[in-house]
């Protein structure tokens, strides 16, 4: 199968990108600069230069494949509509990468008892996305919307993903940045208490996930992609006990935007997002295989 690639070269692409290869799938990479269309090049992905803003670029790109993997970004409107107009009624499949913190709150590093379950977040559930939270809400719907319009459209919902990437870049996001500051600083944080929770899923079950999705999703699925969960204390405590600290410190919120911005800070290390997701197994067939985001970071963490 022919498979365009955007975020090619980032963690969760480039991890994708790399698996398609590896089974035998012909693919193309959306690339922002020469030297990473060389890089693509050099991992058997054939590079095609542009960017998310290049609408022309996208849409001649998904006509030419067989199916197109949106990694690139959960938060650029114009790229799922160049994508989502160029796949009408081709019957070809759009998987795009949305992020459980669609569901993140402001807790401040306090725990939260709700857990959010893919019906939940469904078009007629009950939930309603906080106002930060609804601009990419919209267009996980916007895609999802595309199985009116002949598209096999499918949002992958990914909880935190930890693990070494397969591809060009190596890190995700949200470990890199503890283990970052707890490196240069030599005190591991967690923004306050730490009692925050969020679900998990390791890199290696979010590749085989895409590729069972590109294989067999109907149109209109969406899936939570989670396998086991921990609180951020002890997610930076196995950080600090990795690089040899000490115990790990609460962060008041102000120092930690300070040191990560607003964002991040807030929304991705302060809050929980706690998600089930049951029907990438039902339907797909999806068995996880790594359930302890901890016990990786002790045994497998390593600081570029």
């Amino acid at each position: 199968m022919r498979v365009f690639v955007t975020g090619a070269s980032g963690y969760i692409g480039g991890s994708v990108a790399a698996r398609l290869n590896e089974s035998g799938h012909e693919v193309t990479g959306l690339a922002r600069t020469e030297q990473r269309a060389d890089a693509l090049l050099a991992r058997g992905i054939t590079p095609v230069l542009g960017t998310l803003e290049d609408g022309d670029v996208l849409a001649q790109a998904a006509r030419r494949a067989d199916a197109v993997i949106n990694a690139a970004s959960s938060d650029h409107l114009g790229a799922v509509e160049a994508l989502t107009g160029a796949l009408a009624g081709s019957g070809k499949a759009l998987l795009h990468t949305s992020g459980s913190s669609i569901v993140s709150d402001d807790a401040r590093g306090e725990a939260s008892e709700l857990v959010f379950t893919e019906a939940d977040v469904a078009p007629a559930g009950p939930w309603r996305p906080d106002p930060e939270k609804a601009p990419r809400v919209a267009i996980d719907r916007l895609v999802l919307a595309g199985a009116e319009r002949g598209i096999r459209s499918a949002v992958l919902c990914n909880s935190l993903i930890y693990g070494h990437g397969r591809g060009i870049a190596r890190d995700s996001v949200q470990l890199p940045r503890l283990t970052d500051q707890a490196r240069s600083s030599g005190v591991a944080r967690h923004v306050g208490p730490g009692r925050n929770i969020w679900s998990t899923v390791h890199i290696d079950d979010v590749t085989e996930l895409y590729l069972r999705a590109l294989d067999a999703a109907p149109s209109g699925a969406f899936y939570f992609a989670e396998n086991g969960e921990a609180s951020f204390a002890e997610m930076v405590q196995s950080v600090a006990d990795t690089l040899g600290l000490g115990a790990a410190q609460a962060w008041d919120i102000d120092s930690a935007i300070r040191e990560w911005g607003f964002e991040p800070a807030v929304y991705a290390l302060g809050s929980n997002s706690r998600v089930r997701g049951s029907a990438a197994r039902d339907q797909l067939g999806w068995k996880p295989r790594h359930a302890s985001v901890t016990d990786w970071i002790r045994s497998s963490l390593t600081v570029a």
